[in-house]
């Protein structure tokens, strides 16, 4: 399935969110991360955030798909955090 998460937290646990998330899917911008995962794998993400996260303050998306195929996306101005591999 795609995802998108998106995440809204505090100052102290911004770099921990950021590089939890990114063992799963790819920085897109800021607090705007994007990728393909198994629902486990979603489910595990969703737990490592849980652990990180003041849930009375912190606030974390997540938009899933079953498949890039139905979405699409329009960029204006700069292209962050680019998914093309390279040699």
């Amino acid at each position: 399935m795609f995802v998108i998460m998106f995440y809204d937290v505090g100052e102290k646990r911004v770099n921990k969110v950021l590089k939890t998330a990114r063992k799963y899917l790819t920085w897109i911008q800021n607090s705007v991360l994007e990728g393909d995962l198994t629902s486990a794998t979603l489910e595990a993400l969703k737990a490592d955030v849980k652990n990180i996260i003041d849930h009375e303050y912190d606030s974390v998306l997540f938009y899933v798909w079953r498949t890039e195929r139905y979405m699409t996306r329009d960029t204006i101005g700069i292209k962050r955090g680019s998914v093309d591999s390279f040699i």
